[in-house]
């Protein structure tokens, strides 16, 4: 069973897409802040990480430069209300797979995980 890790402060979001993600077969959990989620991958490594790129502390950014800098290899969605080309671009610079807008669709979101997952290193 492939897994997904939700990094993003709005919890009802997290709660809601958590559910969605086990119902269709996946492994799900979440963090809420970038440092929990560094905390979450080195006891448990996930295949994906759906990723707000707003939050407090540590923000998306951040987060995937330091998944870099400590080569961690797991694949990542941008999943973010502040979307824009700039940061479409400034996260796959950092090493995200894919960026989704919310609020966003589950089939469409569902759609991208599944071509992420099955996306050849």
């Amino acid at each position: 069973m492939e897994s997904i890790l939700i990094v993003d402060d709005d919890l009802n979001l997290c709660t809601v897409l958590k559910e969605e993600l086990i119902e269709v077969g996946y492994d799900a959990a979440y963090v809420d802040n970038g440092d929990a989620a560094f905390e979450f991958l080195e006891k448990k490594p996930v295949d994906l990480v759906l990723l707000d790129l707003k939050m407090p502390g540590k923000d998306g950014f951040q987060v995937l430069q330091e998944l870099g800098e400590k080569k961690i290899s797991t694949k990542v969605i941008v999943l973010t209300a502040y979307a824009d080309v700039k940061s479409a671009i400034d996260s796959a610079k950092l090493g995200a797979t894919d960026f989704i807008s919310k609020p966003y669709d589950f089939d469409e979101l569902l759609i991208t995980i599944r071509k992420v997952l099955q996306r050849d290193e």
